[in-house]
C-alpha cells in the first residue's frame, strides 16, 4: 500500500483509489487517534464533518460517519460548507476533531479527506503517520480499535446552523460595509456557493453570483479560481467594481479588478499586508509566503517597511512558519491565504472580505491598489530527467551559483525536483528579462546534459 496522506490530506479518485471501505477505516483510525475514545468537554467525543458539492461526497461522508460512530464517537454533519468553515466550527462547537471531504481545486472524479485537530489546525505529519499506521495494521488484521456495542455506539445528527455561524464569523472580521459596490463572485460550483453570495449581500454589496451549482457534476469545471477567464468576462459584462473567484472547497480566492485584470494571491497579500501595516495591525510587520511567490511581493513589502519570510512550497509550511515566528498573515500565489487572527487555515471568503474592505476603506479602485506590487518577469522550465537527484551533481550546483550571481539582488533562481513526475523544474525571476532567460537556459542545458531522460 502506498502512502495515504499527501500534502493536504488523503486524495484520490473517489470509488477508485479513495474507496468507501478506505474512508470507513480512515474514519475509525482517525477518530481513535484524535480522541482516544475520550472527550474532555462532554460525555462522549464529538467530530464535525463537512463536504463540498462533489457527487461522491455523500458516499464518502456516509462511510466516514459509520467509521466514527463505530468507535463510539458522536458526529455533527455540517452539510456543504467551505473547508475553513469546518476549521472554525470545530473550535466553535468545541468538537474533538473536524473532517472535510473535498479535493479542493481537483477535477470532479477526485475527492479527499482532510482532518482537523480540536483547535482547528490541519494535522501535523506525525499524527497523520499514526492514523495511517493504524489503518494499515487494521487492513492487515492486526489493528486494535475498540468496537463498542449497545449504548456505546455513536450517534450522528445534522447541525443546521453551520452556514449561519460561519457567515456571522466572516462579517465580524471587517469594519467596512460594502454598500455601493457591485461584485461578481464565481463560486466554482463548489462549497462556497451559498456562503460567498450571502455574506457579500449582508454587507450591502450588489452581488452577481455565477457558477453556483450544487449538483457536484461540474465543480471546478471551466470556472473558479483555476479558470479566471470566466470571471474576467463577467466583470466587464456587468460593469462590476471587483470580481472574486473561489475554488471548489472555498479555501482560495483570486480577484479581478474593474478593468478585468487578474490580481492573484501575491497581489492580494501585498494589498492586505500593506493595509494592516498602515494601521499597526500586522504582527511584526512580517508575512510568510512560499518560494513560488513573485520577488515583486518581497520588494513591495520591504518598500513599506515590512519583511517577508520565505517558506517551502505548500500551505502547511506557510502555517508552520507563521506559528513558529508569531505571524498572523501568510499565503500562496494560488490565493490560499491565512489570516491567523481570524481562522486557522486558508480562507477564500474571509480573504476576499479583507481585500474588499481595503478597497472600500481606501476609496480606491482595485486596479489602483494593485499597483503596490510590480511583478518581476518569471520563467519556468521543466526538464525531463532519468534521475531527479540534481543536488549530487557538482556541475549543476556550480552552474546554479553562477546563474544566481548573474542575476544578483534583482533576481533569483529556484530549482526543485517534481514530487510526482520525472522532471526537474527551474524557475527564475529577474527585472532583466534577457538576463533571466540566459540564466535559466544555462541551468537547463547543464541539467539536461547531466541527467536528461534522452541521454
Amino acid at each position: 500500500m502506498g502512502k495515504m496522506f499527501g500534502t493536504d490530506g488523503v486524495r484520490g479518485v473517489a470509488n477508485g483509489d479513495l474507496t468507501p471501505e478506505l474512508a470507513f477505516q480512515l474514519g475509525r483510525a482517525g477518530a481513535w487517534v484524535l480522541t482516544q475514545g475520550k472527550s474532555s468537554r462532554r460525555e462522549r467525543p464529538l467530530i464535525v464533518i463537512g463536504r463540498d458539492t462533489r457527487i461522491s461526497g455523500d458516499m464518502l461522508e456516509a462511510a466516514m460517519v459509520a467509521g466514527f460512530t463505530s468507535v463510539g464517537i458522536d458526529v455533527a454533519r455540517l452539510g456543504i460548507v467551505p473547508t475553513p468553515a469546518v476549521a472554525y466550527l470545530t473550535r466553535h462547537l468545541e468538537a474533538d476533531a473536524g473532517v472535510m471531504i473535498s479535493a479542493s481545486h481537483n477535477p470532479v472524479p477526485d475527492n479527499g479527506i482532510k482532518f482537523f485537530t480540536s483547535d482547528g489546525f490541519k494535522l501535523p505529519d506525525e499524527t497523520e503517520a499514526e492514523i495511517e499506521a493504524l489503518v494499515t495494521a487494521t487492513l492487515r488484521g492486526s489493528g486494535d480499535i475498540p468496537r463498542p456495542v449497545g449504548e456505546g455506539v455513536g450517534r450522528a445528527r445534522e447541525y443546521t446552523k453551520a452556514t449561519e455561524d460561519y457567515v456571522n464569523l466572516l462579517i465580524q472580521t471587517v469594519n467596512h460595509r460594502l454598500d455601493g459596490m457591485r461584485i461578481v463572485v464565481d463560486c466554482a460550483n463548489g462549497a462556497a456557493f451559498e456562503v460567498a453570495p450571502e455574506v457579500l449581500t449582508r454587507l450591502g454589496a450588489e452581488v452577481v453570483a455565477i457558477n453556483t451549482g450544487s449538483s457536484g457534476k461540474d465543480i471546478n469545471v471551466n470556472c473558479g479560481s483555476t479558470y479566471p477567464q470566466v470571471l474576467q468576462a463577467a466583470v466587464k459584462e456587468y460593469g462590476a467594481d471587483v470580481g472574486i473567484a473561489h475554488d471548489g472547497d472555498g479555501d482560495r480566492v483570486i480577484a479581478v479588478d474593474e478593468q478585468g485584470q487578474i490580481v492573484n494571491g501575491d497581489g492580494i497579500l501585498a494589498i492586505c499586508a500593506i493595509e494592516l501595516m498602515s494601521r499597526g495591525q500586522l504582527a511584526k510587520n512580517t508575512i510568510a509566503a512560499t518560494v513560488y511567490s513573485n520577488l515583486g511581493l518581497k520588494k513591495a513589502i520591504e518598500k513599506h517597511g515590512g519583511k517577508l519570510v520565505v517558506t517551502p512550497n505548500g500551505d502547511r509550511y506557510v502555517l508552520e512558519a507563521m506559528l513558529q515566528q508569531g505571524l498572523d498573515l501568510g499565503g500562496e500565489q494560488s490565493g490560499h491565504i491565512i489570516f491567523l487572527r481570524h481562522n486557522t487555515t486558508g480562507d477564500g471568503v474571509l480573504t476576499a472580505l479583507q481585500l474588499l474592505a481595503a478597497v472600500k476603506g481606501r476609496n480606491q479602485p482595485l486596479s489602483q491598489l494593485a499597483q503596490v506590487l510590480t511583478p518581476f518577469p518569471q520563467l519556468l522550465q521543466n526538464i525531463s530527467v532519468r534521475d531527479k537527484r540534481w543536488e549530487d551533481r557538482e556541475v549543476i550546483c556550480r552552474t546554479i551559483e553562477q546563474a544566481e550571481a548573474m542575476l544578483g539582488t534583482e533576481g533569483r533562481i529556484y530549482v526543485r525536483a517534481s514530487g510526482t513526475e520525472p522532471v526537474i523544474r527551474v524557475m527564475g525571476e529577474s527585472s532583466d528579462e534577457d538576463l533571466l532567460r540566459e540564466a535559466v537556459d544555462m541551468i537547463s542545458r547543464v541539467i539536461k546534459a547531466e541527467l536528461g531522460a534522452d541521454r
